[in-house]
């Protein structure tokens, strides 16, 4: 293996020969006629002349020493161009000749010190260092002749090099000691399958501009894959003790009490004035169904929904929304949940706190032309993608087909469909309401995050006047919450799932929370997520 030990320069006298060519010697087309007193000497004087021809960049020249002058130059160059060589000097260490063979072949190995000058990327940055290493070759006198030659071995260029492998200089990005919540307590301490794949993901690469990274020479399969134990340091990464998240300690305790009520059930929590993410929490073994769930939001959606409407201007929340007990729209008949209906006179605050599907649906035709998806990015900064503060990696946490028309977008419009979402795309929608702004929920203070454009005052009012019904008078009022919260419960029917999955998202301005639950094939909203939202509020 070429170990950061094998590859240092090994403490000792390192000795530039001068060789002394015999009128004759360069004219040969291969080998070297060397003109020393000794087959030590003489292996000495054609490994200097090989040496001194590679370092100079007359890789041919180099090759032709060898007794195989084409795969010799083809690796030479490879050498120079994966390792970005810039500069290499190269001695031969003195009275490192080591006979073998017979006095009539001589074979002699000959040891020699390589200081290459090597480049790699990092970002827009190129790293460039010095790598030291001791390799060896074995030169020996061609039967009948006064020709020596190197053996070639793709190790004569550096030591356990194969040829089917090949070395690489490569960027190593500082990775990090550990990753600790808000008061210092390291997340993998929660044993929440979500925190520690995040833990993982921050201790490989820093944030940007924490830490510097460093420089390695590795050797690679073909396929570019590193070969174990294979690594030597050039340039060492400053490497950074301890990173801080925003997840709160109080807030991690409390979500992960709440979802130990069910199994596959997952929250998130947000503080809405900053976006921070204080919480994270699963039941659902490693799924991480709180980040990576791609399922349809279901009533919480309506949020969305009437966001779009409002700002349309098509209704308000005291406008009178009929919903009737069934709707069809191209051929297909959307049911309310049994055969639920609301008159004509049903004010739309009601029609949402009750969550009367087809008072939603019957609005399609209001939201053609992307209006659903383009209130979902613009206003409430979902459908792209986020970065969290886990560098190198982005995600979207709630999708929206832009070209829904017809029965898609009726059924969109109260949260199926094709829609897909997560409980951290849900908790920023509460979230957004509370503030009345979207901040891109983080994990990181200093994350470069998205922006969108501020609720309309108007708009904002009347949707914190709709959550209020939910759970005064709506769908979440057996719950308990009391006067402070406001709330949309969820139900999404998943095709092949016994249940539908429960959702309910929230917040409690209070507190300056804002919470999204999610607990899949199980029930309703309110009888599912709901009293896990209730008992995370309760001990927060």
């Amino acid at each position: 293996m070429v170990t950061a030990a094998a590859l240092a320069v090994v403490a000792g006298i390192a000795a530039v020969i001068v060789v002394v060519l015999a009128p004759g010697s360069h004219p040969n087309a291969t080998g070297f006629v060397p003109t020393g007193s000794s087959p030590g000497q003489d292996a000495e004087q054609i490994t200097t002349a090989f040496l001194q021809a590679w370092q100079t960049g007359d890789l041919g020249q180099a090759a032709r020493y060898t007794d195989h002058p084409a795969v010799a130059q083809s690796a030479l160059a490879v050498y120079r161009t994966d390792l970005r060589l810039s500069q290499l000097t190269a001695t031969t260490q003195a009275g490192s000749a080591a006979a073998s063979g017979t006095s009539s072949t001589p074979h002699e190995s000959v040891g020699y010190a390589i200081n290459a000058t090597v480049a790699a990327a990092y970002g827009a940055k190129t790293l460039r260092g010095t790598w030291k290493y001791n390799a060896s070759l074995v030169a020996y006198q061609h039967p009948n002749s006064q020709l020596w030659y190197i053996a070639w071995a793709p190790d004569v260029l550096a030591p356990n090099l194969t040829a089917s492998t090949h070395l690489a200089a490569v960027s190593v990005a500082p990775q990090v000691a550990s990753v600790n919540d808000a008061g210092g307590n390291d997340l993998t301490s929660y044993g929440d399958a979500g925190l520690t794949t995040i833990a993982n993901l921050l201790q490989r690469k820093a944030p940007p501009g924490q830490g510097t990274p460093g420089l390695y020479v590795e050797i690679q399969t073909a396929r570019n894959q590193l070969v174990p134990n294979s690594q030597a340091v050039v340039i060492p990464p400053n490497n950074i003790p301890s990173l801080t998240t925003t997840i709160s300690a109080q807030a991690e305790t409390a979500a992960r009490a709440a979802v130990a009520a069910r199994t596959n059930s997952s929250m998130v929590v947000i503080q809405p004035s900053t976006g921070d993410i204080l919480a994270i929490a699963n039941n659902d073994g490693y799924n991480d169904f709180a980040l990576t769930a791609q399922v349809a939001p279901g009533s919480t959606m309506k949020v969305i929904t009437s966001t779009a409407l409002i700002n349309a201007g098509v209704l308000t929340a005291s406008s009178a929304v009929a919903c009737p007990a069934a709707y069809t729209v191209q051929g297909i008949t959307y049911h309310n949940d049994n055969n639920e209906t609301l008159p004509p006179s049903t004010p739309f605050v009601t029609d949402f706190a009750q969550s009367c599907n087809n008072a939603f649906s019957t609005q399609w035709p209001h939201l053609s032309g992307g209006g659903l998806a383009h209130t979902a990015k613009n206003y409430f900064g979902l459908d792209q993608s986020w970065n969290l503060g886990i560098s190198g990696l982005s995600a979207s946490y709630f999708n929206a087909p832009a070209g829904a028309s017809g029965s898609e977008l009726a059924q969109e419009a109260f949260g199926e469909g094709q829609l897909t979402a997560s409980p951290l795309g849900m908790a920023s929608v509460a979230a957004t309401v509370d503030a009345g702004t979207f901040r891109q929920p983080v994990l990181l203070a200093g994350t470069r995050r998205v922006t969108a454009t501020a609720l309309p005052a108007s708009t904002d009012a009347q949707l914190k006047q709709m959550m209020a019904a939910v759970v005064s008078s709506g769908t979440a009022a057996g719950i308990g919450f009391g006067p402070g919260v406001y709330a949309k419960t969820g139900t999404a029917d998943i095709q092949g799932q016994e249940q539908p999955n429960s959702w309910l998202i929230a917040f409690d301005p209070a507190q300056d929370v804002a919470v999204a639950c999610l607990v899949v094939n199980a029930g309703y909203g309110a009888q599912y997520a709901g009293p896990e939202v209730k008992a995370f509020l309760g001990k927060y």
